[in-house]
């Protein structure tokens, strides 16, 4: 090690310099880490595997969402800011990361703004060494003062999820000129060197006001990335430029990706107005999520003629899970009868046949479709060994295999559902009074389901009608996107659509969806109000896991508690991705593990 050792504490602790010099010797230096195992591409790769690295340069490419936007600062909990900005389905567009995930490997990240990275076997701590050429638009160069800042600045000022990250990390120390190693507190989890190396964006020490930094605003802020933004109609538009001097253009991770020259990011006032939008030309991509919209609603010319491409994109990522979730920190949801009376009232066979063609499977397992689902399978050994100390908090269908998500007639009034369920709200103190449902008090069940699009309205809209069968009145509000989301960051909701996505690797993550300390923590995603010692275990056994396979028992108890818990009724999923795209923009014909790309798409050289 060359040059002035700096020790930065972040964590009350006895270092000293004594300390620092007997670190643990440094690993070999790699170009990349993965959560279990070792990175599938080799030292010196040449491209990313769903990258076209002869993609033509240039164009436009346009993405559209509904609902508005009123900050560019992804980063904090104030304000809404525009997706691909800093996403991670399109792209970290305008901030580089010190590494770079690949879509087409579980978890797997490769040298971006760091060069170098190492680690010990415990990973007790992590050094990244910064690669010579980065630099932010400005033509600054990216130091370790940067990361440094940026630690400090989203420690304090940033999104609950990044305070949470470096609670765990015990100091950051210089180490040279451009190496600095993160060390972390005894027991910290296995991921936290790959998620502060690929989700940590690196700011500019030298163009933020830090007294500044949590306030919402639409002044762009500078980045390292492949674009920058050029101009802004608040709560409309924001168009990204590439950076024609982009420092990171020539590494292996990003050759053939970010190959338009613009990048324009619409929003449209509703959910009916964006796909009009779509159906005219005024954006390139529409992922479509309703089988019944994909079926019927591709009946204009340009989806005719062959100007709009409609294509099913497979997906090897678990399939998640879609549900109404129940905000149980309302009295009303607190009782996990009174929410098994709920699902068994959903009646998804007649859902799934009058509104959606029948396109859709049914959900049971938060990581449906993958070897990380619990759904259908027996507990094997180490699942038990985990669970033993909860087992009062597992169903025992749930830990035999056999549950299954309830089935219906699909007549929308099945009479054996509704008895089920009925009984079930007697037992936990309801009655019927004539055609309510009403407490000991006389007080009707009642609640409030809170939409931000159509879809969602019009699916709670037919959920409401089999509700009004036992005496339950849900009232159905569909809300402007600021209302939905100030309301969601804030818990001020009886129930909501959720969709919880899934990886092939989760991790930390679940803390932010599951944790006791995210269930009272607003900004976070736990909006079920989840709050429970089994689950904040089984997420522990699952960052602490070594190999795949242990890892596997510990997502599997996870699912297991959360399907449990009914946190939420679940709903579907598709077997692939619906995928609607104007042919004027191409993707290469190798599709990654985890499906599309969108930064490995390149336009017409005319468009």
């Amino acid at each position: 090690m060359s040059g002035v050792i700096t020790r930065r504490v972040f964590c009350v602790g006895t270092a000293s310099a004594a300390l620092l010099m007997s670190l643990p010797a440094r690993a070999a230096p790699a170009h990349g880490i993965a959560m279990h195992g070792e990175p599938a591409l080799p030292v010196g790769f040449d491209h990313l595997p769903y990258a076209d690295p002869a993609a033509p340069k240039g164009g436009i490419f346009a993405l559209g969402f509904p609902g508005s936007f009123d900050s560019l600062n992804p980063f904090i909990v104030k304000g809404n800011a525009p997706r691909g900005l800093s996403d991670v389905l399109y792209g970290n567009n305008v901030w580089d990361t010190l590494l770079y995930r690949s879509a087409d490997e579980a978890f797997s990240l490769y040298g971006l703004l760091a060069e170098g990275v190492e680690m010990p076997a415990d990973r007790s701590w992590v050094e990244f060494t910064l690669n010579a050429a980065a630099t932010f638009a400005d033509g600054q160069p990216v130091t370790v003062d940067d990361v440094l800042f940026t630690v400090d600045l989203l420690k304090t000022k940033g999104r609950p999820v990044y305070k949470r990250r470096f609670d765990k990390v015990v100091s950051v120390d210089r180490v040279g000129e451009r190496t600095l190693r993160f060390s972390f507190a005894d027991g910290a989890d296995r991921e936290l060197p790959l998620l502060i190396g690929g989700y940590t964006p690196i700011l500019p020490r030298h163009a933020i006001d830090p007294e500044t930094f949590d306030q919402s605003s639409m002044k762009p802020m500078l980045g390292s990335g492949p674009y920058q933004v050029a101009g802004v109609d608040e709560g409309r538009q924001v168009v990204l430029k590439r950076n024609p001097d982009y420092w990171g253009r020539e590494l292996p991770v990003k050759r053939g990706l970010d190959n338009f020259d613009e990048i324009r990011i619409e929003y449209f006032k509703d959910g009916t107005a964006y796909f009009e939008a779509f159906k005219s030309g005024a954006f390139d991509l529409y992922i479509d999520s309703d089988p019944g919209h994909w079926a019927k609603a591709y009946d204009f010319p340009a989806a005719k003629d062959g100007r709009v491409a409609l294509e099913k994109i497979a997906n090897g990522s678990p399939k998640g899970m879609t549900g109404f979730v129940f905000n149980t920190r309302r009295e009303i949801f607190k009782d996990a009868r009174v929410r098994e009376a709920l699902t068994l009232l959903f009646d998804f066979e007649a859902v799934n046949r009058t509104l959606y063609y029948g396109a859709y499977a049914r959900s049971g397992s938060y990581f449906e479709g993958s070897s990380l689902s619990a759904l259908g399978v027996p507990a094997s050994d180490a699942e038990k060994a985990l669970l033993a100390p909860y087992e009062d908090q597992v169903r025992p269908d749930v830990m035999a295999g056999t549950y299954a998500p309830p089935v219906s007639d699909g007549s929308g009034r099945d009479r054996k559902a509704l008895r089920a369920a009925l009984d079930l709200l007697v037992e936990a103190g309801w009655k019927l009074d004539g055609r309510r449902l009403v407490d000991a008090g006389g007080r009707q069940f009642a609640f409030e389901f809170m939409a931000k699009v159509p879809d969602e309205e019009r699916l709670a809209l037919s959920y409401q009608a089999t509700l009004k069968l036992v005496g339950i009145d849900m009232s159905v509000r569909l809300v402007d996107s600021t209302q939905y989301y100030d309301r969601q960051k804030s818990f001020d909701f009886d129930m909501l659509q959720m969709i919880w996505t899934a990886s092939l690797s989760p991790g930390n993550e679940q803390m932010n969806r599951w944790s006791q300390k995210a269930a009272v923590t607003e900004g976070t995603f736990n909006y079920a109000g989840a709050s429970s010692q089994a689950i904040d275990a089984m997420i522990d056994a699952l960052l602490a896991a070594t190999g795949r396979a242990e890892f596997e028992a510990a997502v599997r108890a996870l699912d297991r508690l959360l399907i449990s818990g009914l946190y939420c009724i679940p709903l579907y999923h598709l077997p692939e991705d619906l995928v609607a795209r104007w042919t004027r923009v191409h993707r290469p014909e190798t599709t990654a593990l985890t499906g599309i790309q969108p930064s490995a798409w390149w336009a017409d050289a005319k468009s």
